[in-house]
């Protein structure tokens, strides 16, 4: 009788054994560093689940403990790539007694991509197809469409004007250092009415609030000057150094307004409060002033104040506006278009929200 008992309890261990679902592998869209673990222990009736890892020396490491007979655990911790780990499942019962147990090995590996991801792919191949075409396009000289943006047109009449009346022209390119966006993109814009200037002899005033802008503006200028072969009328005081202080330096550029009485204030470029103080004082010298600047904040300021401004982007698009070289142009229609793409799939996107259709939601967004 003791016998058939042992072989009774040894028969249902095994069957026991059999019905406790218990998996391990590797745990997708990551770097190989860890393993997903999966159980189903339902038709055992254990209370508690035991997982442990299994070093080489022999020794075990508990690495999750559950009342969940159902479910799933990502083990982050401990976990190599291409290294095998062995992991044992113990069901036990509310006395703590072992009903049933199994062992599984899985092998962690990194993935090339991350599949969760894989709408950003799509989006970048999008917008990298449509630059490439474009960059081609024109350099076979097809003439590519760029809107007119009146900012960037007014350079001309800013300069003749200045000429006209025999009085400078006032250029500020943010009061930002050399690392922002705002800065680069106003000193590209004052490389092309640095040359306007030097053809039609217009002074040109470029007061500065930081030393690397200060070098780099001086080189602009005097490139500017050779391109329009005018080295001679080059005048290396017209970039100079004012102070880094923010209500400093707006203090010393209102006296130079006051002062000189320009023609023609530019201020493209990062600006914060000394905005409005700038546009205002330029107003009352009454100069036709052009603006532009990325910080949301202070258009409005400009847009009040100023005769022309360049709203947020049109900043970074005068580069390539002014220059009509084929790699700016091309990257400006490209993005143009990308931007386009996007928008049509938000609007579809949110048709689709709106008549309970959510395929387009789920598919792009980001696990």
């Amino acid at each position: 009788m003791r016998k058939f008992l042992i072989f009774l309890f040894l028969f249902s261990a095994v069957l026991w054994a059999q019905n406790l679902d218990f998996t391990a592998e590797d745990n997708p869209n990551d770097d190989g560093s860890a393993i997903l673990l999966k159980w189903n222990a339902a038709e055992i009736g254990a209370a508690t689940l035991r997982i442990t890892k299994l070093e080489e020396n022999g020794d075990t490491t508990l690495v999750y403990l559950s009342s969940d007979v159902i479910g799933q655990y990502i083990l982050g911790d401990g976990i190599q790539p291409k290294v095998p780990a062995n992991f044992r499942l113990q069901a036990l019962d509310v006395t703590g007694n072992i009903l049933a147990e199994k062992e599984v090995t899985a092998v962690a590996k990194a993935q090339w991509f991350n599949t969760n991801k894989i709408s950003l792919l799509i989006m970048a191949i999008i917008l990298t197809a449509a630059i490439v075409y474009y960059i081609f396009s024109a350099r076979s000289g097809k003439e590519l469409y760029i809107r007119k943006i009146a900012g960037l047109e007014s350079i001309d009449e800013s300069v003749g004007r200045a000429t006209e009346m025999g009085r400078p022209i006032l250029f500020i390119p943010g009061t930002l250092d050399l690392d922002d966006m705002q800065t680069i993109s106003g000193l590209s814009i004052l490389s092309k009415l640095a040359q306007r200037a030097a053809e039609y002899e217009a002074r040109l005033i470029v007061p500065v609030c930081r030393s690397m802008v200060l070098s780099t503006a001086k080189e602009v200028v005097k490139e500017a000057y050779l391109r329009a072969g005018r080295p001679d009328a080059y005048d290396p005081d017209a970039v100079f150094y004012l102070t880094d202080d923010q209500f400093g330096f707006v203090a010393g550029v209102d006296g130079i307004i006051v002062r000189e009485k320009p023609a023609a204030n530019f201020f493209l470029g990062a600006f914060y409060a000394e905005s409005l103080i700038l546009a205002e004082t330029g107003f009352a010298s009454g100069s036709i002033q052009t603006a532009g600047t990325a910080m949301p904040s202070q258009l409005p300021f400009f847009v009040v104040a100023c005769d022309y401004t360049l709203i947020g982007e049109e900043l970074f698009a005068a580069s390539a506006y002014l220059s009509k070289e084929p790699h700016q142009l091309g990257s400006l229609k490209g993005q143009d278009l990308g931007k386009a793409i996007f928008l049509v799939v938000l609007t579809l996107g949110i048709f689709l929200e709106i008549i309970g259709v959510h395929f387009l939601k789920d598919f792009l967004t980001i696990h």
